[in-house]
């Protein structure tokens, strides 16, 4: 039989996860191909690209898209556990789980808007394999795995201890330009930090600083406007104009509001901001492959 595609796969990975247990990649990969009954040659195809096997990489987008549904969890690196939902979803879709399930939830819904909105953002207009060259799906591709990616790192970022977390932070402002050649990115946080985690210098004789906060919330948090207001305190006590507020989360429409209005300049960064950034910035991924499409050479053919 072919290879099956990343849908078609999702229920039977999600059935590898009923016992409750942590499954690492490898583990997930080897059953499905037992399952399947792969050949050592479907086993072994590559992408075009050659940077992956292809049977992996639809086993890795079938998981990808479940945890965006909340359906599987993401312990530590390169292991997955099955939810409360996920179990239910089993229950209740017995024959096949497809993104057309997955898109019951709300969380799935954001992370397709979030890609449509890059699309659009781009001019980019959403297309589909049957409708569309080849060349005109790869900007849409792209953004899907980098809008994933983006989710990836926030939610590594809340299971790593907090100064992790400001010190990546910073290492994502440095990289953003801020700084600067002759200024200075500074690690503040610690007991007695007073809410700043970091410290801003643009200039070398510190006329222009801004301090950073950053917070480790779990998903289903929501930072509130007193959270902001503190911030805001801290600011004026060191006398201080300028802010950024770093969350793993989202902030609330009240929290937005204080910071539009407060005297002091306050950025506020969320979870998901946060993510696009680390992915456009560099800051904790890598590049994965490099494809390289060819095409026709009209000099070649040119006939004087």
């Amino acid at each position: 039989m072919p290879i099956p595609d990343f849908q078609t796969l999702m229920r039977p990975v999600l059935e590898t996860h009923f016992d409750g247990g942590d499954h690492g990649s490898a583990e997930v990969i080897a059953s499905m191909a037992d399952r399947f009954e792969l050949s050592a040659d479907e086993r072994a195809e590559m992408l075009p690209s050659g940077g992956q096997k292809l049977f992996n990489n639809r086993i890795a987008w079938s998981v990808t898209h479940m945890a965006q549904a909340g359906l599987l969890e993401r312990p530590r690196r390169g292991v997955t556990r099955i939810t409360d939902r996920g179990r239910k979803v089993l229950a209740e879709h017995p024959n096949r789980v497809d993104m057309k399930v997955l898109n019951r939830f709300a969380e799935y819904q954001e992370f397709r808007t979030r890609r449509r909105k890059a699309d659009k953002a781009a001019e980019e207009p959403e297309l589909s394999a049957a409708d569309a060259p080849p060349l005109e799906l790869i900007p849409q591709l792209i953004t899907e795995a980098h809008t994933a990616l983006a989710d990836e790192l926030v939610e590594r970022l809340r299971q790593a201890p907090p100064q992790f977390l400001e010190h990546c932070v910073l290492k994502l402002l440095t990289r953003m330009g801020y700084g600067g050649p002759e200024g200075e990115v500074r690690h503040l946080g610690g007991p007695g930090d007073e809410g700043m985690d970091g410290l801003i210098r643009q200039d070398p004789l510190g006329l222009d600083v801004v301090y950073v906060q950053a917070k480790r919330y779990a998903a289903d948090r929501t930072v509130q406007r007193p959270d902001v207001q503190a911030f805001a305190g801290a600011l004026q006590g060191a006398q201080a104009s300028r802010g950024i507020f770093i969350a793993t989360t989202r902030f609330s429409p009240g929290a937005i509001d204080f910071a539009e209005k407060v005297p002091s300049r306050i950025i506020l960064i969320d979870g998901r901001r946060l993510g696009e950034l680390m992915v456009a910035y560099d800051c904790g991924v890598q590049e994965a492959q490099t494809i390289t499409i060819k095409k026709m050479d009209e000099d070649f053919f040119a006939v004087e």
